[in-house]
């Protein structure tokens, strides 16, 4: 049996807005105690991260980051001070799409990976955490 074809050639690239709607779907997915410790932390997908913070992460390259946490996380105290920016987690569409045509996963997926880690730091959760709860949202 012939598997059906697609007119690759209609195509076009995930928007910004398309990786929000995956980040959000991903999020909803995501189990009730995780989901209750992210209150507050908002999802921001640009197409790469600016300069100052590629400086600051150290990056060779714009394609290096696919996401970043900033603000202060629950293992540092949580509390956000006078005129200190809320908690977010940046997705970078670009790096996340050129990371994606390289390797064998869904995108979906890789949104969802690179959101579970980046809030995991946001908790301080280890690797296994952040691994257990992505086996979560995939079931």
């Amino acid at each position: 049996m012939n598997a059906p074809t697609r007119n690759w050639a209609d195509l076009q690239a995930p928007s910004l807005d398309d990786v929000e709607i995956l980040a959000r779907d991903a999020l909803a997915r995501l189990p009730p105690e995780f989901l209750a410790l992210c209150e507050g932390v908002t999802i921001h997908v640009e197409d790469f991260p600016d300069d100052a913070t590629l400086r600051e992460m150290q990056c060779e390259s714009e394609f290096d980051l696919l996401g970043l946490f900033r603000g202060v996380g629950l293992a540092q105290g949580g509390e956000v001070a006078t005129g200190q920016w809320h908690n977010r987690v940046w997705l970078y569409r670009r790096p996340l799409l050129d990371y994606w045509a390289e390797h064998e996963e869904t995108l979906g997926h890789l949104v969802t990976h690179v959101l579970v880690h980046e809030i995991g730091h946001h908790m301080g959760l280890s690797d296994d955490d952040m691994a257990a709860i992505e086996a979560a949202a995939d079931e």
